[in-house]
């Protein structure tokens, strides 16, 4: 193995998608995990993101890449046990069950911390592990709405929307994955693990920046503003003139400056109106009408290369089929191509971020159910074939 945390074991027990890709992190990165899943049909993700005419899920390859699948019924006491004697063998265990469900497992903190004094205890909920909410069931989505990114996000006359992609869930299992590498450093310190609670609307508000102080102290609420950002000008996406859509910004001054030269339109720079940061944020409206008509006269080609040249940001909104064919992507590999049992080669986003010594990288995507049993249960515990055997008819694994 290579990368960084090619030293740890991880375990993953949760399911679905903030816990599972605090665990994809890690095992980007060069660390060992092991996911435990339900004997039964295993992680739903196997059956999510379905695309015909395949029947299988493209979504489950990517989450569950460089991890091990083996069955355990955690509900067994069985199947704790095995968690049990896993722990004793492992420095970081993840979960993203709802507050207390380990405890009634026994296999809460104190229990696993006595077994194991150097472990990690990951803890993903949609609330916390305390508070009044903590019993509550959460998905990203809520987490979102609570966080405040809900209801920023969307054009001011429709109801909250939300980005095409599950953002509360990866947000909350980065903030995961960040606080294990920092409890695993801090474990060098003091010799002994700890608890790391990431709750889904914390780690959404992590990011709403000045959204508080702004309506406290300032007395303004953000709102939903579509594809701008209110008083940042300009800063938001143009047509073109062969129908494609271009994002400008341009809302330094300098750049705005660099912007007017391409336009032809230097006068600009030096109207009132629009010479500063703040004369552009209260004229918004009608500076983007311009670059809007400007833009509209264009072809999107041409145009973005002048543009680039002038050293003013700008780009087309990419589709997959725009990053698959981009020469930058291959460039830098931010698309790999991996193996796969059904697909034959599946492309994949790479590792983020980039190492430069100890580089982490994408082994194998996401195996069928219980493909690693053998190399875990027999392999790293030892468990005889007899009680292998037992276990297995029993359905714990």
């Amino acid at each position: 193995m290579t990368g960084p945390l090619s030293d740890i074991r991880v375990l993953e027990t949760g399911t679905l998608l903030a816990g599972p890709f605090c665990g994809q992190l890690l095992g980007d990165h060069g660390a060992e995990v092991i996911k435990l899943e339900d004997p039964g049909g295993g992680d739903p993700m196997r059956q999510w993101g379905r695309e015909r005419p395949y029947g299988k899920s493209l979504w489950w390859p990517v989450v569950a890449r460089n991890k091990k699948s083996v069955t355990c019924d955690l509900r067994r006491p069985e199947g704790q046990e095995l968690v049990r004697e896993l722990v004793a063998r492992s420095d970081v265990l993840v979960e993203n069950f709802r507050p207390g469900t380990l405890e009634r497992w026994g296999l809460g903190h104190d229990r696993l911390a006595a077994i194991n004094p150097r472990l990690v205890l990951v803890r993903v909920t949609g609330y916390g592990q305390s508070g009044p909410y903590a019993p509550r069931a959460g998905f990203g989505s809520i987490g979102e709405a609570m966080g405040g990114i809900r209801h920023i996000t969307g054009e001011p006359d429709r109801p909250p929307s939300r980005t095409g992609v599950s953002l509360g869930d990866a947000l909350a299992g980065t903030m995961a994955a960040y606080g294990a590498v920092m409890a695993l450093h801090a474990r060098e310190r003091t010799g002994s693990g700890q608890i790391v609670d990431s709750a889904l609307y914390e780690a959404v508000l992590a990011y709403m920046e000045s959204l508080l102080p702004e309506w406290e102290i300032g007395g303004y609420r953000r709102e939903r503003t579509g594809p701008v950002l209110p008083n940042v000008a300009p800063s938001n996406v143009y047509p073109t003139a062969d129908g494609a859509v271009v994002l400008i910004a341009a809302n330094q001054d300098g750049v705005f400056r660099r912007l007017t030269e391409v336009m032809g339109r230097e006068d600009l720079a030096a109207d009132p109106r629009y010479a500063t940061h703040g004369a552009r944020g209260a004229h918004q409206t009608e500076l983007d009408d311009i670059i809007g008509d400007w833009t509209s006269g264009q072809d999107s080609v041409p145009l973005l290369q002048a543009l680039h040249t002038a050293g003013v940001p700008a780009g087309k909104t990419f589709t997959a089929a725009d990053m698959l064919a981009d020469p930058h992507f291959a460039a830098r590999e931010a698309i790999v191509r991996v193996p796969h049992p059904d697909f034959g080669e599946l492309p994949m986003q790479n590792v983020v971020p980039r190492l430069s010594a100890t580089p982490g990288a994408v082994r194998w995507a996401g195996p069928e159910l219980g493909a690693h049993n053998d190399e875990v249960w027999r392999g790293l515990l030892g468990l005889s074939d007899e009680r292998v055997g037992k276990l297995a008819a029993e359905g714990v694994i």
